[in-house]
């Protein structure tokens, strides 16, 4: 996802006079084409995330469209404070990508973990949070925050995330996409997760469950018309995320459920538990750990029936 994130944004600073790279001393070498056609846009701001947030805004502020670019941890739990005033209070359009989210870099220890950083952010007024599911993804919503106006958070995978798009689809920020039918249980999918649910879905289908599966590539705002759909139609919803079951996309559901007259349908909650993993470990051992493989996360959902 990283190298989709590369070649995109070189691709739209030859298009677009106005695309500034920010980067907090990662990816250098990632960003060598860019360079290339762009080294007037390209800062590099260093290991002082907070500092390049700030610039983004400026940048903003002065008619730019700045995209600042790090490892997701560091970019959003450093930074709260400048993404809340420089960013969201003036409404200023800068893109915020995170890459490695969730427990991509499980091997380094939970420092850089990244399974609270959407709960956090989409608290924020006029932010609007994107976990796409692949590279090709990453593309579309890329091409789509720079024309948004206002904040974007993109939280993306890093590496050798499994395709699940043949081409770039076309993307519109706050919609929801469907990608299987069913009757019996509705999977609500958000960012990398995807491959992992509609492997999910085929093993629920399987032992005879009819499962339906809708991605939502935003996570804020919440495509309102998804849910309602789903809500009239299912006894039973799962959302599933690589993020902390407090705080983020199954939450904001949650809360949308309960502003409902029809306390229908039941939720169950897929994701991160609340605690920290003390254990180093590759990206699979961790979601072994939260339960976030195929087969358990069709257990629980055999379990909710």
């Amino acid at each position: 996802m990283r190298n989709a994130f590369a070649q995109e944004i070189t691709a739209l600073a030859a298009e677009r006079e106005d695309v500034v790279l920010l980067s907090g001393d990662i990816g250098n070498r990632l960003f060598d084409k860019y360079k290339e056609g762009a080294k007037q846009r390209f800062f590099n701001c260093g290991v002082a995330e907070s500092n390049m947030i700030g610039v983004a805004a400026g940048l903003a502020m002065n008619g730019l469209r700045p995209i600042c670019y790090t490892i997701a941890p560091f970019i959003t739990y450093r930074c709260m404070e400048q993404i809340r005033i420089d960013l969201c209070y003036h409404k200023q359009p800068v893109v915020v990508v995170g890459t490695g989210s969730g427990l991509a870099y499980a091997s380094l220890g939970t420092t850089h973990h990244s399974c609270e950083e959407m709960g956090m952010l989409r608290l924020l007024p006029e932010m609007t949070v994107l976990a796409p599911a692949d590279a090709n993804e990453v593309k579309a919503l890329l091409r789509a925050s720079l024309n948004h106006d206002g904040p974007v958070y993109m939280r993306i995978g890093k590496k050798n995330e499994p395709q699940v798009h043949d081409s770039t689809p076309v993307l519109t920020i706050g919609k929801a996409v469907k990608f299987r039918d069913g009757t019996r249980v509705c999977l609500l999918n958000t960012g990398t997760m995807l491959p992992r649910t509609l492997e999910t879905a085929g093993l629920l289908e399987q032992a005879g469950i009819s499962v339906e599966v809708n991605h939502f590539p935003t996570v804020k705002p919440l495509d309102m018309e998804c849910l309602e759909d789903v809500s009239s139609r299912f006894d039973l919803l799962v959302s599933i995320e690589e993020h902390s079951v407090l705080g983020g996309f199954g939450s904001s559901i949650s809360e949308w459920l309960s502003e409902r007259r029809d306390h229908r349908p039941r939720l169950v909650k897929i994701g991160t538990a609340d605690h920290f993993l003390h254990e180093t470990s590759e990206q699979e051992s961790a979601m072994e750990h939260y339960g976030l493989t195929p087969a358990a996360m069709a257990k629980r959902i055999q379990d909710a029936l």
